[in-house]
């Protein structure tokens, strides 16, 4: 028996082709749809960012190479099927219409090629799905060096600058997904999926060891937004008759635009703190280039990995820069005994503090926005359901910031049991 012939035709690949073909638009900005219906306030409105990653349809033309060999379109559109967040860019666009938010911004490159969610780098052909780099296989395997230094330069640092617009001065970042009916078990999946938990706190208890720099303190890790958002989210959608997960069946990849803006914006929050309280320091070269490792949460600088592992690794530094890097070690010194000082002031101010910014990725299973059939693959769209979702997401964020956030008990209230000892470590023997 024949396989039926595909329900979603080749030709929604956005092959690009032509010599501007690396020039298209690697992220956009796309306007919402569909009525308000949740009121942020004037001032909230500029607060928020809605995000989609994995719902692009464009495959470049100059990649469609393997070992210098044309590939034929259709050797990758099962894949191409699979990877993508069917429904995800409807979701988001009646999400900021609902809110009354002009925009959201949608990554165009298809998921297949190159994943924005994950750490720059080649996938191998065997990795499971958390164990993946921005370049997915088969590309990582058929593409030339330059190939995937291009990919990564126009496209993967691109996008990063166009979120770093878009994410860096907003108290809340929502990124919309998709994910599939079925765990790899057979196991029918939850029909919402709200994460906000590093997999790394979820399995080690801490942040992992060797990507982010050890100065981010490992409790950061176990949410990134407050802990009163999925919850007002989950309640809402539950009495409206849709079951909500937390954190299942995954939690986030370090690699995920949640976990690195976490990050990011925890050493812009010390960074700012620190200029403040030593303004002298704030156009000193070194001064600069620590913080800037710090803040290469994307892991792309050489310059910063330098740096970074001398300090960490204990590496030699470039010839002729031994100096330099002697004296950055200073500064990093000097910058790690700040951020700890005072029992780890900063980290707590961060880690309490009203205004801390917060990213949610929420997943909703592919066939309550769009029909697949019996192997699962897409057929059609059903906007109604997105546009429901999206209006049940619209109300519980809008109920959040009027109600819960505006309203919650600090966490140092009485009820609360004293703090153990800040940043103790397994290796203490008291601990």
């Amino acid at each position: 028996m024949t396989d039926p012939v595909p329900a979603i035709p080749l030709q929604t690949i956005g092959i690009a082709t032509g010599p501007g073909s690396w020039e298209l638009l690697p992220s956009e900005l796309l306007p919402g749809q569909g009525e308000q219906v949740a009121d942020l306030g004037e001032a909230l409105r500029d607060q928020v960012s809605v995000y989609v990653i994995h719902d692009g349809r464009v495959v470049p033309a100059p990649l469609l190479m393997a070992r210098g060999e044309p590939v034929d379109p259709a050797r990758i559109h099962p894949l191409y099927l699979r990877e993508r967040d069917w429904g995800a860019s409807l979701v988001a666009g009646e999400l900021v219409g609902a809110l009354g938010i002009p925009q959201f911004l949608h990554v165009h490159l298809a998921r297949v090629v190159m994943d924005f969610g994950r750490f720059p780098g080649l996938t191998p052909s065997n990795a499971s799905y958390m164990e993946r780099f921005a370049i997915n296989s088969p590309f990582s395997q058929w593409l030339d060096f330059q190939q995937k230094r291009v990919l990564l330069e126009r496209w993967y640092d691109a996008i990063s600058d166009h979120f770093d617009q878009q994410l860096s001065r907003r108290t809340l970042a929502v990124g919309v997904h998709t994910y599939d009916v079925y765990n790899a078990s057979g196991t029918l999946r939850p029909e919402i999926s709200i994460l906000n938990r590093a997999l790394s706190y979820q399995t080690l208890n801490r942040m992992p060891a060797g990507i982010f720099d050890p100065l981010y303190p490992d409790r950061l890790g176990e949410f990134t937004c407050d802990r009163a958002l999925p919850s007002r989210i989950s309640l809402h959608l539950e009495r409206a008759g849709l079951p909500v997960a937390l954190n299942f069946p995954y939690c986030l990849p370090e690699g995920s635009v949640e976990v690195r803006s976490q990050v990011w914006h925890f050493f812009e929050f010390a960074r700012l703190r620190f200029m403040q309280a030593h303004p002298d320091q704030a156009q000193d070269p070194m001064v600069v280039a620590v913080w800037r490792m710090l803040l290469d949460t994307n892991l792309r600088s050489s310059e910063s990995e330098a740096l970074r592992s001398y300090l960490h690794m204990f590496r030699t530094p470039p010839r002729g820069f031994e100096r330099e890097f002697a004296v950055a070690r200073k500064v990093y010194e000097r910058i790690q005994a700040f951020i700890r000082a005072d029992s780890g002031q900063v980290i707590d101010d961060y880690r309490f503090g009203q205004g801390r910014p917060g990213a949610i990725g929420i997943e909703i299973r592919k066939d309550l926005v769009w029909e697949l059939d019996e192997h699962q693959r897409p057929v059609a769209p059903r906007p109604e359901n997105a546009r429901r979702i999206a209006r049940l997401l619209a109300e519980a964020i809008a109920r959040y910031f009027h109600d819960d956030r505006a309203n919650r008990v600090p966490y140092n209230n009485p009820i609360r049991t004293p703090q153990p000892p800040h940043e103790r470590r397994p290796s203490d023997p008291t601990a």
